[in-house]
């Protein structure tokens, strides 16, 4: 007997959210499809330089061996050249285990955020 839950049986997103496509690409909400075309006016305006989507980050420990991946909804490379990590959250989405990756990345980048090359943003 398979155990399903009830938003899988109806092909829903576990949080409700409505998955949306924006240039042949599918967002996992409306929030992220609407932060991507935001993105896009950013570039073509030349306020950054590029952005991507869903850069995998792994995350090891202390010898090495791989814990998890975190999947950051997007990097934005501005015109200095500095990098941001932009994670696009609602008050259901941002889960003790989110926050967890979250804060193992930060770890990860620390050296990098206390020089400035990198930055971690969340929007609610």
């Amino acid at each position: 007997m398979t155990y399903f839950k009830t938003w899988q049986t109806k092909g829903d997103n576990k949080y409700r959210a409505v998955k949306k496509t924006v240039n042949g690409i599918i967002y996992h909400s409306q929030k992220e499809a609407n932060k991507s075309v935001e993105l896009d006016y950013l570039v073509k305006a030349k306020e950054i330089k590029s952005w991507t989507r869903q850069v995998k980050e792994e995350l090891r420990g202390e010898n090495g061996t791989l814990i998890c991946k975190v999947y950051p909804d997007f990097l934005i490379t501005h015109n200095d050249g500095t990098l941001e990590y932009l994670e696009i959250k609602s008050k259901v989405t941002a889960t003790p285990i989110w926050k967890i990756k979250w804060g193992l990345l930060q770890d990860k980048l620390q050296d990098k955020m206390k020089t400035g090359e990198v930055k971690m943003t969340v929007e609610y």
